[in-house]
């Protein structure tokens, strides 16, 4: 179904009620973009330009959902492989991905921007940060299957002259985000005591604002065809700093304490708050004039603010 189109040239932005997407579309629309939405059903709270898909593994109709699009935002994507399997991760963010694609080439769309993730360069930095010129070594399935996409993505764009753009977070936090972020968020506001006194590590994060400012101007600007891009907020955050930040905003000061760094990565699910994933942004901010419009600490404390939100309506 698709409903309330518009006369101008539409950028196509999927995943637009998620996490990530949810703010582009915004972002987007506060530049002046006439914007289009893909979601799997429509709901009451989207309004505007809309176009249902359903499962977007299954999904035929893009050549219609193109029509008048000049740009296409693509967010939409299983995060969470082990849950559904990588089968099916496949079928979502690879398969979906390239037919999403071919689809654009075919209606005469200009560009593509794709959203992956740092993580295809691997899961740890040391002695130099991540580039765009970085080897790619993804190192879990999620990570790989975004570097299929990616591929797969090029192939096309090459033989279709199709103006592909990607564009490659590290963690990405703020109001409604989910997963590990949440869980430490959770934890400071509890006041539980955290193991993470001794780690001296340095962690590239992006504020989905910023991030949504960075992908617009992916849209937008000419310099920005064919390219890649990492984006971040700047300066790196140790896991004690990130704590000791967010304490701070929801008045809770974090209970850090030392605790033998090896033994905490035994457990998998804490490498990530023991290792370094640092990345150079260098590039989008040359190349395109970016910077970030929030601050770390701007986007810290809308975080929080969002958690104590959150739980104070969850607890009546």
């Amino acid at each position: 179904m698709v409903s309330d189109r518009t006369q101008r040239p539409a950028v196509l932005v999927t995943g637009a009620s998620g996490f990530i997407g949810a703010v582009v579309r915004d972002a987007l629309t506060r530049r002046g973009s006439a914007v289009r939405v893909a979601l799997r059903t429509v709901r009451d709270r989207v309004s505007g330009d809309v176009v249902e898909i359903g499962n977007i593994e299954t999904f035929d109709g893009w050549r219609t959902a193109l029509e008048g699009v000049a740009c296409v935002v693509h967010i939409a994507n299983v995060a969470h492989v082990g849950r559904q399997g990588v089968a099916y991760a496949r079928t979502v963010n690879v398969d979906a991905t390239a037919r999403l694609a071919e689809a654009a080439v075919g209606a005469g769309v200009a560009r593509f921007v794709y959203v992956s993730s740092a993580k295809v360069h691997g899961e740890q930095t040391s002695d130099a940060p991540f580039d765009e010129r970085s080897p790619l070594a993804p190192r879990e399935p999620y990570a790989q299957l975004k570097v299929d996409a990616e591929q797969r993505l090029g192939e096309i764009a090459s033989r279709g002259g199709l103006e592909l753009v990607i564009v490659r977070p590290p963690l990405v936090y703020g109001p409604g985000v989910k997963a590990n972020f949440h869980v430490l968020l959770s934890a400071v506001a509890r006041g539980l005591p955290l193991p993470f006194g001794s780690i001296e590590n340095r962690r590239s994060l992006v504020y989905v604002g910023n991030l949504a400012d960075a992908i617009v101007g992916c849209v937008h600007s000419p310099a920005a065809a064919g390219k890649t891009y990492l984006v971040s907020d700047g300066t790196p955050v140790s896991t004690p700093n990130l704590c000791r930040a967010l304490g701070e905003v929801l008045g809770r000061p974090a209970r850090l304490f030392p605790f033998s760094v090896p033994l905490l990565e035994i457990a998998p699910p804490l490498r990530k708050l023991t290792r370094s994933l640092e990345v150079d942004d260098s590039a989008i901010r040359r190349e395109l004039g970016w910077t970030p419009p929030y601050t770390f600490e701007e986007g810290i404390r809308a975080t929080a603010e969002w958690y104590l939100r959150a739980a104070r309506e969850a607890h009546g």
